[in-house]
């Protein structure tokens, strides 16, 4: 069981597996067809009040990281997480996302959140 995040951006690779937007918002100038996305699950990307926040630089990624998590523990978002660690269980799950850097994300936490639910 594998959690990657890549930059939508990337051509996809044979180990993405299932491949997951984690954005709200589709990536500007990309096609459906050149992104290969199997599941969009909205419901589980930031707030806009909360991508606006963090945007805005108004407080550290840790700060952004609790709210976002507290934001995940949403009934709604905590079924869809479930689904979405199943497909982790199953096989590889690249999580892909618009950001310039990734590893400053919300795709960061939310593949922390991912990888201890798995096991």
């Amino acid at each position: 069981m594998s959690v990657r995040v890549r930059r939508v951006y990337e051509p996809p690779e044979p180990d993405d597996g299932v491949r997951v937007l984690v954005d709200r918002l589709w990536p500007r100038g990309l096609s459906k067809e050149d992104a290969h996305i199997d599941e969009w699950p909205k419901v589980i990307t930031p707030s806009t009040e909360l991508r606006r926040w963090y945007h805005a630089g108004e407080g550290s990624h840790e700060e952004f990281r609790h709210r976002y998590e507290t934001e995940l523990g949403s009934p709604e978002a905590a079924e869809v997480l479930d689904r979405v660690g199943n497909l982790v269980r199953e096989g590889p799950v690249t999580l892909v996302t618009a950001s310039k850097v990734p590893e400053k994300s919300h795709a960061t936490v939310l593949a922390d959140l991912l990888r201890s639910r798995a096991g």
